[in-house]
């Protein structure tokens, strides 16, 4: 008996899901057909892909080695299917996406939700993680695309520039290094408490690498995971953060929040958009890239990103979106 690709498919749903169950529930069919395509998958392979216990499936050493493998065979019989589709002058598929929180949550909502009104056959799912995880998604080949804020090194991994952002330093309005507007590095930052995201988030390496050296002055009270989290926090008075104009120009606006000008500092920086070096692109995928594209072409910044309306305009201007 030849191996199949659905053998493959449930492969990958049990290793994702570590169980039987969670898997089965996941590909709509039942527990006992998921047992029986992976042992015939052993058996074909001469020996176990995971070890078992009473509460998962983990990999073991031959697994990890299939593994890549078969998401590499998964991935080229999806581009087929989507080829033979797009013949038939149908934009449709689903993309998998992540990115990293900003652009997560303040940018590619708008970007998905005009992008799906111009092509409503296709679909978009956004998983949203600090850089670093958005990063190993891609390596591992679980998602197509990845939005991220942080740099990424991995020698399996393509980085194009996309948009150009700004951090800003936010303040609670009644704090006392908010009465000057200002920030000095030298002068304010050892007696200033700082809350930050936490490790792996892109928005907290590029602030450390901003500052430099005066890094080892950094009082960080608080780290979070979420930057809605560290906005609040620095609303009730735990201290100064460093977060995008993206995120927090509607608090700056409301005077719920007061951005502090450092001075003598560029904390400009680039969105990048992250994809595997063997990844295939579809005509969805290409289709969507371009469309981010037009994105880094505004001249408004962060208007274009998070105003639908701005999106529209923005592609009738360059005679998309028809």
């Amino acid at each position: 008996m030849q191996i199949t690709l659905r053998q493959f498919e449930i492969f990958s749903a049990v290793v994702e899901e570590k169980q039987v169950t969670r898997a089965s529930k996941k590909l709509f069919i039942t527990q006992s057909a998921v047992s029986h395509a992976l042992n015939e998958l052993e058996e074909q392979l001469g020996g176990p892909l995971f070890d078992r216990d009473s509460r998962s499936l983990l990999l073991n050493d031959r697994g990890r080695y299939v593994l890549p493998l078969c998401r590499e065979i998964l991935s080229k019989t999806e581009h087929i299917l989507s080829v033979m589709n797009e013949e038939k002058g149908i934009l449709a598929g689903s993309l998998n996406i992540v990115a990293s929180s900003t652009i997560g949550n303040y940018v590619l909502p708008n970007l998905a939700g005009v992008f799906k009104s111009m092509h409503p056959e296709t679909s978009l799912t956004i998983q949203i993680h600090n850089t670093r995880v958005a990063e190993q998604l891609i390596v591992d080949r679980k998602v197509d695309i990845g939005f991220v804020e942080g740099e990424v090194g991995h020698e399996q991994i393509l980085v194009k520039p996309w948009f150009e952002d700004e951090l800003v330093v936010i303040a609670n309005p009644h704090d006392v290094l908010a009465i000057s507007n200002r920030f000095h590095l030298a002068r304010d930052m050892r007696r200033s408490r700082w809350v930050i995201r936490e490790q792996g988030s892109g928005t907290a390496q590029m602030f450390k690498k901003k500052i430099g050296a005066h890094v080892t002055d950094l009082n960080v009270v608080m780290e979070l995971g979420h930057t809605e989290a560290v906005k609040k926090a620095v609303e009730v008075g735990c201290g100064l953060a460093c977060l995008s104009n993206l995120a927090v120009s509607g608090e700056i606006e409301r005077k719920e929040l007061k951005e502090l000008h450092l001075e003598g500092l560029d904390m400009k920086r680039k969105l990048h958009i992250i994809q595997h070096k063997n990844k295939v692109n579809t005509q969805l995928m290409n289709e969507f890239l371009e469309f981010c594209d037009i994105m880094s072409r505004c001249d408004s910044g962060r208007e274009c990103l998070t105003s639908p309306k701005k999106i529209k305009s923005l592609l009738k201007e360059y005679g998309a979106g028809r």
